[in-house]
């Protein structure tokens, strides 16, 4: 390739295209056409020799070359972005951005509805979006620019990374209200849940993977017991609205259980073991730290955020927790 006549109008197609994989996505977000977008796809297959993306339905899939340059130009585009910035001061009402959350659908529940308030008049034109958590790879996403924000359990992350603690995250256990197994075992409700009958009810879990295990079962194996999965699902949600239509139960964070105790008609339990209090991260990319609309946003996110501490029980009065 002979740098000296490379169109670098080209980069910023091609990191549409890898953000985006889609021509059609890649030219809205370029305000060009379908056809432009597709003619520059043309271009940079001649001229870096490399097919950059194999069609699969509507996607278009990065080959492991443009898999491998994705981050790179991301960085690079970054950087430019800032060379050439006029310095300005921070206008959230003037400010037109779509910031990417990675994120479980706890904080579809406990952050969007709060965001969609807030910035409603204060950033109308900066749009939040929540998107799924990739199994495995939480981190990578914000790594590899396809989100701007994860929002996780505390894990580590490489040196291009920052990460602040939000909050402690316990687990409860939930259950539909008049339940008949816990109403025959006269359990009521915010009392501990005997270990007997926890194990002896079907659970429903969480699982974005699928799996049929989790924190609560490494929990039980400590004690040597084991529970019964009834079913996984993907979501907080769908675990939430199987509970409170049947005789399943299930563990989730305190914080959710809170929050939809009323809507959902369920009661809270102590859980029966100790199982470890999550403490949930927010991670970033180091180039984004001083954009002044992503520090502005991750402000109000964070702000948020850190207010669920509060809504935390007094872990020190379960009997558990001196285990």
């Amino acid at each position: 390739m002979n740098f000296a006549t490379f169109d670098l109008n080209l980069m910023r197609v091609l990191d549409a295209l890898l953000r985006e994989q889609s021509t059609v996505k890649a030219a809205q977000k370029l305000n060009l056409s379908q056809s432009a977008v597709s003619s520059a796809l043309s271009r940079l297959r001649h001229t870096l020799d490399d097919q950059l993306f194999i069609r699969r339905g509507n996607r278009l899939v990065p080959t492991d070359y443009a898999q491998k340059i994705a981050l790179p130009l991301r960085e690079e585009m970054d950087r430019l972005e800032a060379l050439f910035a006029q310095p300005k001061s921070f206008d959230p009402a003037a400010e037109h951005v779509d910031f990417r959350i990675a994120a479980s659908d706890f904080f579809a529940e406990l952050l969007m509805p709060i965001l969609a308030n807030d910035m409603a008049s204060a950033a109308p034109n900066i749009q939040p979006k929540l998107i799924d958590l990739v199994p495995h790879r939480y981190v990578q996403t914000v790594e590899q620019g396809s989100s701007d924000l994860a929002l996780i359990p505390d894990e580590p992350v490489g040196n291009w990374a920052e990460k602040e603690f939000l909050f402690h995250s316990a687990f409860a256990v939930i259950a539909r209200r008049n339940h008949p197994a816990l109403q025959k075992a006269n359990i009521k409700a915010g009392e501990m849940m005997p270990l007997d009958l926890f194990c002896g009810l079907r659970h429903a879990l969480f699982s974005p993977e699928g799996n049929s295990s989790a924190m609560g079962d490494a929990a039980l194996a400590k004690l040597g017991r084991t529970r019964k999965v009834g079913m996984t699902l993907q979501v907080f949600s769908g675990v939430c609205r199987v509970v409170s239509e049947s005789d399943m139960i299930a563990l989730i964070p305190w914080q959710l259980g809170q929050k939809w105790a009323d809507q959902m008609q369920l009661d809270i339990f102590v859980p029966p073991m100790h199982v470890p209090v999550v403490k949930i991260v927010g991670v970033w990319h180091k180039r984004s730290t001083n954009n002044p609309a992503h520090r502005w946003v991750r402000e109000q996110i964070f702000d948020e955020m850190k207010k669920l501490d509060a809504i935390q029980p007094d872990l020190s009065a379960w009997p558990q927790a001196r285990q």
